[in-house]
Protein backbone atom coordinates (compact mmCIF):
# COMPACT_ATOMS: atom_id res chain seq x y z
CA UNK A 1 0.00 0.00 0.00
CA UNK A 2 1.24 3.49 -0.87
CA UNK A 3 2.67 5.24 2.25
CA UNK A 4 0.49 8.33 1.73
CA UNK A 5 -2.66 6.20 1.44
CA UNK A 6 -1.61 4.18 4.49
CA UNK A 7 -1.14 7.40 6.45
CA UNK A 8 -4.54 8.72 5.34
CA UNK A 9 -6.18 5.39 6.22
CA UNK A 10 -4.55 5.35 9.67
CA UNK A 11 -5.60 8.97 10.25
CA UNK A 12 -9.18 8.37 9.14
CA UNK A 13 -9.87 5.23 11.14
CA UNK A 14 -7.62 6.21 14.03
CA UNK A 15 -9.56 9.44 14.48
CA UNK A 16 -12.87 7.58 14.15
CA UNK A 17 -11.92 5.02 16.83
CA UNK A 18 -10.67 7.86 19.02
CA UNK A 19 -13.98 9.69 18.76
CA UNK A 20 -15.87 6.49 19.60
CA UNK A 21 -13.66 6.00 22.67
CA UNK A 22 -14.48 9.55 23.78
CA UNK A 23 -18.20 8.84 23.54
CA UNK A 24 -18.84 11.05 20.51
CA UNK A 25 -21.99 9.97 18.62
CA UNK A 26 -21.16 7.62 15.76
CA UNK A 27 -22.44 9.91 12.99
CA UNK A 28 -20.48 12.89 14.34
CA UNK A 29 -17.39 10.69 14.70
CA UNK A 30 -17.67 9.61 11.06
CA UNK A 31 -18.05 13.20 9.81
CA UNK A 32 -15.26 14.67 11.97
CA UNK A 33 -12.78 11.89 11.20
CA UNK A 34 -13.46 12.33 7.47
CA UNK A 35 -12.72 16.05 7.70
CA UNK A 36 -9.51 15.38 9.66
CA UNK A 37 -8.32 12.84 7.06
CA UNK A 38 -8.95 15.29 4.21
CA UNK A 39 -7.50 18.39 5.83
CA UNK A 40 -3.95 17.48 4.72
CA UNK A 41 -5.02 17.13 1.09
CA UNK A 42 -7.61 19.87 0.56
CA UNK A 43 -8.32 23.38 1.89
CA UNK A 44 -10.79 23.36 4.75
CA UNK A 45 -13.20 25.62 2.85
CA UNK A 46 -13.33 23.14 -0.05
CA UNK A 47 -13.80 20.21 2.33
CA UNK A 48 -16.77 21.89 4.03
CA UNK A 49 -18.31 23.06 0.73
CA UNK A 50 -17.97 19.78 -1.17
CA UNK A 51 -18.56 17.68 1.95
CA UNK A 52 -21.89 19.34 2.66
CA UNK A 53 -22.95 18.63 -0.93
CA UNK A 54 -21.94 14.98 -0.57
CA UNK A 55 -23.89 14.67 2.69
CA UNK A 56 -27.01 16.15 1.12
CA UNK A 57 -26.77 14.05 -2.05
CA UNK A 58 -26.27 10.95 0.11
CA UNK A 59 -29.82 11.21 1.44
CA UNK A 60 -31.40 12.87 -1.60
CA UNK A 61 -32.98 9.61 -2.76
CA UNK A 62 -36.63 8.67 -3.17
CA UNK A 63 -35.80 5.04 -2.40
CA UNK A 64 -34.50 6.03 1.01
CA UNK A 65 -38.05 6.95 2.06
CA UNK A 66 -38.66 3.23 2.51
CA UNK A 67 -36.52 3.19 5.67
CA UNK A 68 -38.65 5.68 7.70
CA UNK A 69 -41.82 3.92 6.53
CA UNK A 70 -40.62 0.51 7.71
CA UNK A 71 -39.42 2.02 11.00
CA UNK A 72 -42.87 3.53 11.61
CA UNK A 73 -44.53 0.26 10.63
CA UNK A 74 -42.29 -1.63 13.06
CA UNK A 75 -43.14 0.74 15.91
CA UNK A 76 -46.85 0.36 15.21
CA UNK A 77 -46.49 -3.42 15.19
CA UNK A 78 -44.48 -3.35 18.39
CA UNK A 79 -47.05 -1.22 20.20
CA UNK A 80 -50.00 -2.97 18.56
CA UNK A 81 -49.85 -6.26 20.44
CA UNK A 82 -48.74 -8.17 17.35
CA UNK A 83 -45.96 -9.96 19.26
CA UNK A 84 -48.42 -11.78 21.56
CA UNK A 85 -50.29 -13.37 18.64
CA UNK A 86 -47.10 -14.38 16.83
CA UNK A 87 -45.69 -15.87 20.05
CA UNK A 88 -48.83 -17.99 20.44
CA UNK A 89 -48.28 -19.24 16.89
CA UNK A 90 -44.63 -19.96 17.69
CA UNK A 91 -45.65 -21.93 20.79
CA UNK A 92 -47.89 -24.01 18.55
CA UNK A 93 -45.16 -24.52 15.94
CA UNK A 94 -42.56 -25.31 18.62
CA UNK A 95 -44.03 -28.78 18.81
CA UNK A 96 -43.92 -31.38 21.52
CA UNK A 97 -40.14 -31.60 21.82
CA UNK A 98 -37.76 -31.04 24.69
CA UNK A 99 -37.16 -27.36 25.34
CA UNK A 100 -40.23 -26.31 23.37
CA UNK A 101 -40.37 -22.90 25.06
CA UNK A 102 -36.86 -22.10 23.82
CA UNK A 103 -37.74 -23.20 20.29
CA UNK A 104 -40.88 -21.07 20.49
CA UNK A 105 -38.67 -18.14 21.53
CA UNK A 106 -36.53 -18.54 18.41
CA UNK A 107 -39.53 -18.90 16.09
CA UNK A 108 -41.18 -15.87 17.72
CA UNK A 109 -38.08 -13.76 17.11
CA UNK A 110 -37.98 -14.89 13.49
CA UNK A 111 -41.65 -14.04 12.97
CA UNK A 112 -41.83 -10.82 14.95
CA UNK A 113 -38.33 -9.68 13.98
CA UNK A 114 -39.15 -9.77 10.29
CA UNK A 115 -42.46 -7.99 10.90
CA UNK A 116 -40.94 -5.15 12.94
CA UNK A 117 -37.46 -5.21 11.34
CA UNK A 118 -35.68 -4.64 14.64
CA UNK A 119 -33.54 -7.06 16.65
CA UNK A 120 -33.86 -4.87 19.74
CA UNK A 121 -37.67 -4.76 19.54
CA UNK A 122 -37.82 -8.53 19.05
CA UNK A 123 -35.47 -9.24 21.97
CA UNK A 124 -37.51 -6.93 24.20
CA UNK A 125 -41.05 -7.92 23.21
CA UNK A 126 -40.51 -11.65 22.81
CA UNK A 127 -38.10 -11.98 25.73
CA UNK A 128 -40.45 -10.04 28.00
CA UNK A 129 -43.33 -12.40 27.21
CA UNK A 130 -41.41 -15.71 27.11
CA UNK A 131 -39.27 -15.08 30.20
CA UNK A 132 -42.03 -15.59 32.82
CA UNK A 133 -43.28 -18.71 31.02
CA UNK A 134 -39.78 -20.18 30.96
CA UNK A 135 -39.14 -19.38 34.62
CA UNK A 136 -42.47 -20.98 35.53
CA UNK A 137 -41.26 -24.22 33.90
CA UNK A 138 -37.88 -23.96 35.72
CA UNK A 139 -35.85 -23.22 32.59
CA UNK A 140 -32.35 -21.85 33.18
CA UNK A 141 -32.80 -18.04 32.84
CA UNK A 142 -29.22 -17.55 31.60
CA UNK A 143 -29.65 -20.15 28.85
CA UNK A 144 -33.06 -18.76 27.85
CA UNK A 145 -31.68 -15.24 27.76
CA UNK A 146 -28.85 -16.42 25.48
CA UNK A 147 -31.33 -18.13 23.13
CA UNK A 148 -33.47 -14.98 22.98
CA UNK A 149 -30.47 -12.70 22.43
CA UNK A 150 -28.91 -14.87 19.71
CA UNK A 151 -32.14 -15.35 17.74
CA UNK A 152 -33.31 -11.71 17.84
CA UNK A 153 -30.95 -10.62 15.00
CA UNK A 154 -32.75 -12.92 12.55
CA UNK A 155 -35.13 -9.99 12.10
CA UNK A 156 -32.26 -7.99 10.59
CA UNK A 157 -31.96 -10.55 7.78
CA UNK A 158 -35.44 -11.94 7.16
CA UNK A 159 -37.26 -9.24 5.14
CA UNK A 160 -38.52 -6.63 5.16
CA UNK A 161 -35.44 -5.03 6.66
CA UNK A 162 -33.92 -1.59 6.28
CA UNK A 163 -30.39 -2.98 6.03
CA UNK A 164 -30.98 -4.17 2.46
CA UNK A 165 -32.60 -0.89 1.48
CA UNK A 166 -29.45 0.98 2.48
CA UNK A 167 -27.21 -1.59 0.79
CA UNK A 168 -29.30 -1.32 -2.38
CA UNK A 169 -28.87 2.45 -2.50
CA UNK A 170 -25.10 2.09 -2.06
CA UNK A 171 -24.55 -0.61 -4.68
CA UNK A 172 -27.52 -0.45 -7.05
CA UNK A 173 -28.57 -4.02 -6.22
CA UNK A 174 -32.29 -4.80 -6.48
CA UNK A 175 -34.18 -4.50 -3.20
CA UNK A 176 -36.69 -7.15 -4.27
CA UNK A 177 -33.92 -9.60 -5.13
CA UNK A 178 -32.11 -8.92 -1.84
CA UNK A 179 -35.32 -9.49 0.11
CA UNK A 180 -35.98 -12.87 -1.53
CA UNK A 181 -32.31 -13.90 -1.31
CA UNK A 182 -32.19 -13.34 2.46
CA UNK A 183 -34.95 -15.76 3.43
CA UNK A 184 -32.96 -18.99 3.40
CA UNK A 185 -29.89 -17.55 5.21
CA UNK A 186 -32.17 -15.87 7.78
CA UNK A 187 -34.02 -19.10 8.46
CA UNK A 188 -30.69 -20.95 8.66
CA UNK A 189 -29.52 -18.50 11.34
CA UNK A 190 -32.61 -19.25 13.42
CA UNK A 191 -32.24 -23.00 12.91
CA UNK A 192 -28.65 -22.78 14.13
CA UNK A 193 -29.87 -21.36 17.45
CA UNK A 194 -32.58 -24.03 17.63
CA UNK A 195 -30.00 -26.80 17.19
CA UNK A 196 -28.11 -25.57 20.23
CA UNK A 197 -31.37 -25.12 22.17
CA UNK A 198 -32.34 -28.73 21.40
CA UNK A 199 -28.95 -30.10 22.49
CA UNK A 200 -29.02 -28.06 25.71
CA UNK A 201 -32.64 -29.03 26.45
CA UNK A 202 -31.91 -32.73 26.02
CA UNK A 203 -28.87 -32.44 28.27
CA UNK A 204 -30.87 -30.64 30.96
CA UNK A 205 -33.91 -32.92 30.44
CA UNK A 206 -36.40 -30.11 29.99
CA UNK A 207 -40.05 -31.20 29.88
CA UNK A 208 -42.15 -31.65 26.77
CA UNK A 209 -44.99 -29.15 26.47
CA UNK A 210 -48.54 -30.53 26.20
CA UNK A 211 -50.16 -30.38 22.78
CA UNK A 212 -53.01 -28.06 21.84
CA UNK A 213 -56.49 -29.20 21.00
CA UNK A 214 -57.55 -28.93 17.37
CA UNK A 215 -59.96 -26.09 18.14
CA UNK A 216 -57.33 -24.15 20.06
CA UNK A 217 -54.75 -24.66 17.31
CA UNK A 218 -57.18 -23.36 14.69
CA UNK A 219 -57.95 -20.31 16.85
CA UNK A 220 -54.24 -19.49 17.27
CA UNK A 221 -53.57 -19.82 13.55
CA UNK A 222 -56.55 -17.64 12.63
CA UNK A 223 -55.47 -14.94 15.12
CA UNK A 224 -51.95 -14.84 13.66
CA UNK A 225 -52.97 -14.74 9.99
CA UNK A 226 -53.70 -10.98 9.87
CA UNK A 227 -50.19 -10.24 11.19
CA UNK A 228 -48.55 -12.59 8.70
CA UNK A 229 -50.54 -11.22 5.77
CA UNK A 230 -48.52 -7.99 5.95
CA UNK A 231 -45.33 -9.88 5.10
CA UNK A 232 -47.02 -11.65 2.19
CA UNK A 233 -48.57 -8.43 0.83
CA UNK A 234 -45.46 -6.25 1.17
CA UNK A 235 -42.82 -8.73 0.02
CA UNK A 236 -45.09 -10.26 -2.61
CA UNK A 237 -45.96 -6.84 -4.02
CA UNK A 238 -42.33 -5.73 -4.18
CA UNK A 239 -41.14 -8.97 -5.79
CA UNK A 240 -44.02 -9.02 -8.29
CA UNK A 241 -43.29 -5.42 -9.25
CA UNK A 242 -46.73 -4.20 -8.19
CA UNK A 243 -45.09 -1.44 -6.14
CA UNK A 244 -41.63 -0.27 -5.15
CA UNK A 245 -39.94 -0.81 -1.78
CA UNK A 246 -40.89 2.74 -0.78
CA UNK A 247 -44.54 2.19 -1.69
CA UNK A 248 -44.37 -1.17 0.09
CA UNK A 249 -43.21 0.63 3.23
CA UNK A 250 -46.16 3.02 3.03
CA UNK A 251 -48.54 0.08 2.60
CA UNK A 252 -46.95 -1.60 5.63
CA UNK A 253 -47.63 1.53 7.69
CA UNK A 254 -51.29 1.67 6.65
CA UNK A 255 -51.78 -2.05 7.26
CA UNK A 256 -50.07 -2.09 10.67
CA UNK A 257 -52.02 1.01 11.73
CA UNK A 258 -55.34 -0.51 10.65
CA UNK A 259 -54.49 -3.79 12.38
CA UNK A 260 -53.45 -2.08 15.63
CA UNK A 261 -56.60 0.03 15.69
CA UNK A 262 -58.70 -3.06 14.94
CA UNK A 263 -57.10 -4.91 17.87
CA UNK A 264 -57.64 -1.76 19.99
CA UNK A 265 -54.06 -1.98 21.23
CA UNK A 266 -53.19 1.44 19.79
CA UNK A 267 -55.38 4.49 20.28
CA UNK A 268 -55.39 7.61 18.15
CA UNK A 269 -53.99 9.43 21.18
CA UNK A 270 -50.92 7.15 21.04
CA UNK A 271 -50.03 8.13 17.46
CA UNK A 272 -48.15 11.40 18.24
CA UNK A 273 -45.78 9.52 20.55
CA UNK A 274 -45.27 6.71 18.02
CA UNK A 275 -44.63 9.26 15.26
CA UNK A 276 -42.12 11.14 17.43
CA UNK A 277 -40.22 7.96 18.23
CA UNK A 278 -40.18 6.92 14.58
CA UNK A 279 -39.06 10.39 13.47
CA UNK A 280 -36.22 10.38 16.01
CA UNK A 281 -34.94 6.97 14.87
CA UNK A 282 -35.33 7.91 11.20
CA UNK A 283 -33.48 11.18 11.77
CA UNK A 284 -30.56 9.36 13.41
CA UNK A 285 -30.34 6.86 10.54
CA UNK A 286 -30.55 9.55 7.85
CA UNK A 287 -27.86 11.65 9.54
CA UNK A 288 -25.73 8.52 9.81
CA UNK A 289 -26.16 7.88 6.07
CA UNK A 290 -25.32 11.51 5.30
CA UNK A 291 -22.15 11.35 7.42
CA UNK A 292 -21.20 8.03 5.81
CA UNK A 293 -21.58 9.64 2.37
CA UNK A 294 -18.98 12.17 3.47
CA UNK A 295 -16.67 9.36 4.59
CA UNK A 296 -17.22 7.48 1.31
CA UNK A 297 -16.17 10.59 -0.61
CA UNK A 298 -13.13 11.00 1.65
CA UNK A 299 -12.10 7.37 1.14
CA UNK A 300 -12.59 7.61 -2.63
CA UNK A 301 -10.60 10.86 -2.81
CA UNK A 302 -7.78 9.32 -0.78
CA UNK A 303 -7.89 6.11 -2.90
CA UNK A 304 -8.46 3.94 0.18
CA UNK A 305 -10.84 1.37 -1.42
CA UNK A 306 -8.51 0.80 -4.39
CA UNK A 307 -5.51 0.46 -2.11
CA UNK A 308 -7.30 -1.98 0.20
CA UNK A 309 -8.34 -4.01 -2.85
CA UNK A 310 -4.75 -4.14 -4.07
CA UNK A 311 -3.56 -5.09 -0.58
CA UNK A 312 -6.04 -7.96 -0.24
CA UNK A 313 -5.26 -9.28 -3.71
CA UNK A 314 -1.54 -9.06 -2.99
CA UNK A 315 -2.00 -11.26 0.09
CA UNK A 316 -3.60 -14.02 -1.95
CA UNK A 317 -5.37 -14.62 -5.23
CA UNK A 318 -7.51 -17.35 -3.68
CA UNK A 319 -11.18 -16.35 -3.35
CA UNK A 320 -11.60 -18.56 -0.28
CA UNK A 321 -8.78 -16.80 1.57
CA UNK A 322 -9.92 -13.28 0.60
CA UNK A 323 -13.52 -13.92 1.65
CA UNK A 324 -12.27 -15.40 4.92
CA UNK A 325 -10.21 -12.24 5.59
CA UNK A 326 -13.30 -10.11 4.86
CA UNK A 327 -15.47 -12.15 7.22
CA UNK A 328 -12.94 -12.14 10.04
CA UNK A 329 -12.53 -8.37 9.67
CA UNK A 330 -16.28 -7.80 9.75
CA UNK A 331 -16.74 -10.12 12.74
CA UNK A 332 -14.18 -8.06 14.64
CA UNK A 333 -15.77 -4.79 13.50
CA UNK A 334 -19.21 -6.05 14.57
CA UNK A 335 -18.06 -6.43 18.16
CA UNK A 336 -17.61 -2.68 18.61
CA UNK A 337 -19.74 -1.11 15.87
CA UNK A 338 -23.47 -1.25 15.19
CA UNK A 339 -24.82 -2.75 11.98
CA UNK A 340 -25.75 0.48 10.15
CA UNK A 341 -22.42 2.35 10.46
CA UNK A 342 -20.43 -0.83 9.72
CA UNK A 343 -22.51 -1.40 6.60
CA UNK A 344 -22.09 2.19 5.44
CA UNK A 345 -18.33 2.31 6.09
CA UNK A 346 -17.15 -1.08 4.87
CA UNK A 347 -19.41 -1.68 1.87
CA UNK A 348 -17.43 0.80 -0.32
CA UNK A 349 -14.20 -0.93 0.76
CA UNK A 350 -15.08 -4.61 0.34
CA UNK A 351 -17.75 -4.46 -2.37
CA UNK A 352 -15.34 -3.76 -5.29
CA UNK A 353 -13.04 -6.55 -4.10
CA UNK A 354 -15.86 -9.09 -3.88
CA UNK A 355 -17.26 -8.17 -7.31
CA UNK A 356 -13.79 -8.32 -8.89
CA UNK A 357 -13.42 -11.83 -7.49
CA UNK A 358 -16.68 -12.86 -9.14
CA UNK A 359 -19.05 -12.74 -6.18
CA UNK A 360 -22.58 -11.75 -7.13
CA UNK A 361 -23.63 -8.40 -5.54
CA UNK A 362 -26.77 -10.04 -4.12
CA UNK A 363 -24.74 -12.86 -2.58
CA UNK A 364 -22.26 -10.36 -1.14
CA UNK A 365 -25.07 -8.27 0.39
CA UNK A 366 -26.59 -11.30 2.13
CA UNK A 367 -23.19 -12.46 3.39
CA UNK A 368 -22.45 -8.94 4.64
CA UNK A 369 -25.79 -8.71 6.46
CA UNK A 370 -25.45 -12.18 8.00
CA UNK A 371 -21.97 -11.34 9.29
CA UNK A 372 -22.83 -7.96 10.79
CA UNK A 373 -25.99 -9.35 12.41
CA UNK A 374 -23.83 -11.55 14.62
CA UNK A 375 -22.39 -8.40 16.18
CA UNK A 376 -25.81 -7.72 17.71
CA UNK A 377 -25.24 -10.35 20.38
CA UNK A 378 -21.49 -10.00 20.95
CA UNK A 379 -19.97 -7.68 23.56
CA UNK A 380 -19.05 -4.92 24.09
CA UNK A 381 -21.73 -3.06 22.09
CA UNK A 382 -24.25 -5.72 21.04
CA UNK A 383 -27.62 -3.99 21.32
CA UNK A 384 -29.58 -7.26 21.50
CA UNK A 385 -27.22 -8.46 24.21
CA UNK A 386 -27.92 -5.49 26.49
CA UNK A 387 -31.68 -5.49 25.89
CA UNK A 388 -31.97 -9.27 26.28
CA UNK A 389 -30.05 -9.25 29.56
CA UNK A 390 -32.15 -6.38 30.86
CA UNK A 391 -35.44 -8.09 29.99
CA UNK A 392 -34.32 -11.42 31.46
CA UNK A 393 -32.86 -9.69 34.54
CA UNK A 394 -29.54 -11.54 34.25
CA UNK A 395 -25.98 -10.26 34.21
CA UNK A 396 -24.19 -10.01 30.90
CA UNK A 397 -21.27 -12.08 32.20
CA UNK A 398 -23.68 -14.94 32.97
CA UNK A 399 -24.95 -15.27 29.39
CA UNK A 400 -21.55 -15.16 27.69
CA UNK A 401 -20.88 -18.84 28.36
CA UNK A 402 -24.04 -20.16 26.61
CA UNK A 403 -23.63 -17.54 23.87
CA UNK A 404 -20.14 -18.72 22.86
CA UNK A 405 -21.22 -22.09 21.36
CA UNK A 406 -24.13 -20.38 19.58
CA UNK A 407 -21.73 -17.83 18.12
CA UNK A 408 -19.45 -20.63 16.89
CA UNK A 409 -22.41 -22.39 15.25
CA UNK A 410 -23.39 -19.14 13.52
CA UNK A 411 -19.81 -18.61 12.30
CA UNK A 412 -19.92 -22.07 10.70
CA UNK A 413 -23.24 -21.15 9.07
CA UNK A 414 -21.68 -17.87 7.90
CA UNK A 415 -19.02 -19.93 6.13
CA UNK A 416 -21.77 -21.91 4.38
CA UNK A 417 -23.55 -18.69 3.35
CA UNK A 418 -20.23 -17.32 2.04
CA UNK A 419 -18.99 -20.34 0.12
CA UNK A 420 -22.31 -21.82 -1.04
CA UNK A 421 -23.84 -19.06 -3.22
CA UNK A 422 -26.97 -21.10 -3.97
CA UNK A 423 -28.16 -20.58 -0.38
CA UNK A 424 -28.63 -16.90 -1.28
CA UNK A 425 -29.29 -17.12 -5.01
CA UNK A 426 -31.61 -20.13 -5.28
CA UNK A 427 -34.86 -18.27 -4.50
CA UNK A 428 -34.11 -15.20 -6.69
CA UNK A 429 -33.38 -17.54 -9.61
CA UNK A 430 -36.51 -19.56 -8.86
CA UNK A 431 -38.64 -16.40 -9.00
CA UNK A 432 -36.90 -15.19 -12.17
CA UNK A 433 -35.25 -12.18 -10.48
CA UNK A 434 -31.76 -13.07 -11.74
Amino acid sequence: MDPEVLQACALLFGAFIGFLALGVPVAMGIALSSIIALVYSLPLSEILYTGSQKMFSGIDSFGLLAAPFFILSGNLMNRGGIARRLINLALLLGGRISGALMHANVISNMLFGCVCGSAVAAASAVGGFMGPLQREKNYDPKLCAAINIASAPTGLIIPPTGMFIIYSLMTGASVATLFIAAYIPGIIMGLGVMVYAYIAARRLRYPVEPGKSAAEAVRIVLESIPSLIMIVVVIGGIVAGVFTATEGGAIAVLYSLALSLFYRTVRLADLPDILRQSAAVSGMILFLIAASSLMSWAMAFLSIPDSVSELLLSLSDDRIVIFMIMNVTLLIVGTFMDVAPALLIFTPIFYPVAVNLGMDPIHFGVMFAFNLSLGNFTPPVGSSLFVGCSVAKVKMNDVIRPLVPIFLIEVVLLAFVTYVPSLSLFLPRLFGLM
